[in-house]
Order: C-alpha cells, then sequence, then structure tokens
C-alpha cells in the first residue's frame, strides 16, 4: 500500500514538474509561430489602415508575422466577440477602435444579450487618438458646419450620413450633434468605415464623421472638404478645421484605436506583446506612415492605457444611455 502511494505522488511530482517547465519553455520560446491580429472591421477604415503599419512594426520586433485578418460586421461586434472568445494563447489578438467600449452598452439599450463584456479582453496598447471629423463631398452645398445645420433644420431629414453600423463610432458622434444642435439626420449603415467613405465618395450619402486617417488624402485631393472635428485641440493635419466647441457645439468624442487580447491570455505573452508594442511606438517608420496618414501617433500601455480606456468607457456608457434606443 505504501509503494502505491510513493509511486502515485512521483506521478503527481513528475506531472506537476512537466506542467511547470512546460511553461517555462512556452514563455522562452514566444512567440514560436503567427500571431493573428483581427481587425472587426472591413479594408478602409481606421482600425485597417493604423492596425496594418502598426502590424508591420509589431512583426519586425516580434520576429514572427502579425497577420492582419479583417472580420467585419454590425458596427465591429461579430469581430470583437469573436476576438472575446478566440483562445486565449497569446496568438490571438484585436485591434479596434473605441466602439469596443460603446457596444456592450448599446445591447444593454436594445435589451439583447450582449455580443461581449469588457472584462472578456485585457488591454496592451493604444496606438492613436484621434477626433472625428465631419466630410462632405467638395460639391456638396455647404462650407461650414452653420451651413449644414442651417440646411437640416430647414428640411429635417434631407441630409444623410453614412457610418461603420448603428451605435459605431461614426454613428454616435453624429448623434451627439443631432442632439446638440436640434437637427434630424437620416442614417445609413455600413459594415464598416471603409465602405461608409466609398459610399461618400460615390455620393450615395451626404455626410459622415471619421477619424482624419481615413479621408485626409480625399482631402487633399479636393474630393471631400471638413466642416467641423469633435476634438478638444487643434488636429494636426488639418488645422485650421474647428472643433463643434468652438463653433458652440458642446460635443467631443475621440476615435481611438488599440490593441486587445482575451483576459485569460497569458501573462508572458501580455508582457511580450507590451514590450514589442512599446518598442513599435518608437519606430520612426511607424509614426511618419501614421503622420502622413493624418492620424499621428498617441501611445498609452499596461496600467496608464487601462486607467484611460476604463474612464472612456464610462463617458461612451452615458452618452450611449443618453442616446437611447436609435436606428
Amino acid at each position: 500500500m505504501l509503494t502505491k502511494t510513493l509511486k502515485k505522488l512521483t506521478l503527481v511530482g513528475l506531472c506537476s514538474a512537466s506542467t511547470l517547465l512546460s511553461g517555462i519553455v512556452s514563455a522562452n520560446t514566444y512567440p514560436d509561430r503567427n500571431i493573428q491580429m483581427l481587425v472587426p472591421f472591413p479594408p478602409g477604415g481606421v482600425a485597417d489602415s493604423v492596425g496594418r503599419p502598426f502590424a508591420h512594426s509589431l512583426s519586425s520586433t516580434l520576429g514572427r508575422p502579425v497577420v492582419i485578418e479583417n472580420r467585419g460586421g454590425a458596427g465591429g461586434a461579430i469581430g470583437m466577440a469573436a476576438s472575446a472568445n478566440a483562445k486565449p494563447d497569446g496568438y490571438n489578438t484585436l485591434f479596434t477602435l473605441s466602439s469596443i467600449s460603446i457596444i456592450p452598452e448599446a445591447d444593454k439599450v436594445l435589451e439583447r444579450k450582449p455580443a461581449y463584456v469588457l472584462d472578456q479582453f485585457k488591454p496592451i496598447a493604444r496606438i492613436t487618438a484621434d477626433p472625428t471629423v465631419l466630410v462632405v463631398g467638395a460639391d456638396a452645398p455647404w462650407n461650414t458646419l452653420e451651413e449644414f445645420i442651417a440646411a437640416a433644420k430647414k428640411d429635417p431629414g434631407a441630409i444623410n450620413y453614412g457610418s461603420s453600423g448603428i451605435y459605431g463610432t461614426m454613428h454616435v458622434p453624429m448623434e451627439m450633434l443631432a442632439q446638440e444642435a436640434d437637427i434630424q439626420l437620416s442614417h445609413i449603415p455600413f459594415t464598416g468605415g471603409g465602405p461608409a467613405v466609398t459610399a461618400l465618395l460615390g455620393k450615395h450619402v451626404d455626410a459622415l464623421a471619421t477619424g482624419p486617417a481615413t479621408v485626409i488624402q480625399h482631402i487633399k485631393a479636393g474630393t471631400l472638404k471638413p466642416l467641423a472635428h469633435w476634438g478638444t485641440k487643434p488636429v494636426s493635419s488639418m488645422p485650421e478645421v474647428k472643433s463643434l466647441k468652438e463653433l458652440g457645439y458642446d460635443a467631443e468624442f475621440i476615435q481611438w484605436s488599440g490593441m486587445f487580447v482575451p483576459a485569460e491570455t497569458p501573462e508572458h505573452a501580455v508582457q511580450a506583446l507590451l514590450d514589442a508594442s512599446r518598442k513599435a511606438s518608437q519606430d520612426t517608420e511607424l509614426r511618419k506612415t501614421l503622420e502622413a496618414a493624418g492620424s499621428p501617433m498617441d501611445y498609452l500601455d499596461g496600467e496608464e492605457f487601462n486607467a484611460y480606456w476604463q474612464a472612456d468607457a464610462q463617458r461612451l456608457a452615458n452618452v450611449i444611455q443618453k442616446m437611447g434606443k436609435v436606428d
């Protein structure tokens, strides 16, 4: 009996040692294969235009390819839910926008089961933080925000705007403006920011609110024109454009981008990704690329990013509650 007990204890000890050794080896070799970075929007939007150069820089830092997968739909909810439930092994990452905080609150307002909850994610790093910009076609009849609002008041609902989806980062700021200016606009949701911009360029919608990175080239080319932005300081790529607050409307919306992983991701992988992100943030080429795209680096990581995210999520939850059920 004693011999059997000793054998059993020895086997348990060996298994424990094996498990511990496996963990050490895994930590020492991570990453040993490609890392997936899910972008929950179609190509062409802010998350994609920032996420791709960031993934390229991370690839160089980590020594393994960081592969972008676009999985759009439902304003980002489909991709973010998939990421929340992905295997937490360090090889599944998410690059998304501030809409990550909006969708669970919108689900509450709409009285439906949440696609995911924020506790399912662990934040790694914020890369950019830009105010959304109100843009219209170059040949639109409005050259100022005042003209845009006057036209909307004269013919309620006649002006429409595109977005990346209901309660997304292109929908919420427009609703904020509509409430603040006491106007009625017609909302046309698309599967992502890229398709919404394409619709504006094709004159299928009249306006939209988006990050500077997705429209700055079109503004420079003379095919789109900005009327205002939702920030608190000048937009570096278009310093002449005034903020809504400067124009008398108390509306603010920052469209930030950042990387997350599933909450149960091992700490060694989290730390490796954080270290790589911090190194990537110093990459001169990445900074130049983002600056040229109109979305300059605005980096935060670790606990600092987590604190920012929690505060921003609460602020956005209040905005969604105030909006209530909308179409």
